[in-house]
């Protein structure tokens, strides 16, 4: 069965689990295909960095399974933030309440460093994304955010920086925001900057969106089997399922 809503067309909802995750995979009248994962409990949602027994970067998705307790299971993941060589963070990097690394407020090359750039943030009830320079105005409760660049949509409008006809296409992931609902989106084919800000404001009507990065994005998906591993990974959002858990 296929639905058509607006100006794409909704292949099919693969799952839905106890933290009400949702994957969708999406073809726009233009033929752009994308990985759409939507969160909207929060209280699963972490960032993932160093394995906190050894102290070594991640790196993949595998990694962080195998550091999970045994009756927790990564439902999703995705490689969220632009990291130096070593695996360090770039910009902002907060994991449980702890600032591992400051707000990056420099100017400097590269898409981190295309203005704006933002962060995303979020603790057990509330998320958001911001531009860099809203966020270091406010004072917010977090529990993780992480910073990368550029914002692809800032209130609802697509990022004046990008131009409709540029041919630099690569294979890019994002997220966005609507009514504290998180939208993770990875593309299936190359597309341009103002191509994949338009699909988050177009097809998916968010208030923010933000960049994570391109060419090695990469994305988990338990039960639907997908486990991308072509590259080494900085930063990464994870959802952890803790259903098998026993309650003691």
């Amino acid at each position: 069965m296929k639905w058509v809503i607006g100006c794409f067309t909704l292949y099919w909802l693969l799952f839905q689990s106890a933290y009400a995750i949702e994957h969708q995979q999406v073809k726009t009248v233009e033929g752009d295909q994308f990985d759409v994962v939507s969160i909207s409990d929060l209280k699963g949602l972490r960032l993932f960095l160093k394995n906190p027994h050894n102290q070594q970067y991640y790196k993949s998705f595998n990694n962080i399974q195998q550091q999970l307790k045994q009756c927790e299971q990564l439902s999703f993941a995705m490689n969220t933030g632009m990291f130096h060589p070593g695996f360090s963070p770039v910009g902002l990097y907060v994991e449980g309440a702890k600032v591992i690394q400051p707000l990056n407020e420099n100017k400097g090359l590269g898409n981190f460093f295309l203005q704006p750039n933002g962060v995303l943030g979020w603790n057990k009830k509330q998320a958001f994304i911001l531009t860099t320079q809203q966020y270091s105005r406010r004072d917010f409760n977090v529990e993780y955010a992480t910073q990368s660049g550029p914002m692809l949509v800032i209130d609802r409008k697509i990022n004046s920086l990008f131009l409709p006809d540029s041919q630099s296409n690569k294979i890019r992931n994002g997220v966005g925001i609507r009514n504290n609902k998180l939208y993770f989106v990875i593309s299936k084919n190359s597309v341009s900057f103002y191509r994949f800000a338009q699909f988050f404001q177009r097809n998916l009507k968010v208030e923010q969106a933000l960049y994570l990065d391109g060419s090695i994005s990469s994305l988990y998906i338990q039960k639907n089997k997908r486990n991308d591993q072509l590259f080494e990974m900085g930063p990464i959002v994870g959802s952890v399922d803790k259903t098998d858990c026993q309650i003691k």
